[in-house]
């Protein structure tokens, strides 16, 4: 299977990409956004990580396995966040 390189060109652009993305935190994180400073925070970080993994842990061009394994973790993840948000909103100390 040969092998398919990406050109510096789109390192960098990713690269200037993440550093803008860190940017944009620290300066959400300076702005009052109530209830969703959390949300907006976790979507920021999700862009960079879809980021480092496509292009800099080369998934992006991948074979079928690796997305494979690659979602079937992330499935895992959303079964493992579901049952702990399950168990912590059905706690009897919470108060409604």
């Amino acid at each position: 299977m040969p092998h398919r390189a990406a050109s510096p060109r789109i390192y960098f652009l990713v690269f200037a990409s993440l550093l803008l993305l860190t940017l944009t935190t620290v300066v959400v994180a300076a702005v009052p956004l109530g209830a969703f400073h959390t949300p907006v925070a976790l979507a920021i970080a999700g862009v960079k990580a879809t980021l480092v993994v496509l292009f800099f842990m080369h998934a992006l061009h991948s074979p079928r396995l690796t997305w494979a394994a690659i979602l079937g973790s992330l499935f895992w993840l959303a079964i493992m966040i579901g049952l702990t948000m399950a168990d912590y909103l059905t706690r009897g100390w919470m108060h409604a």
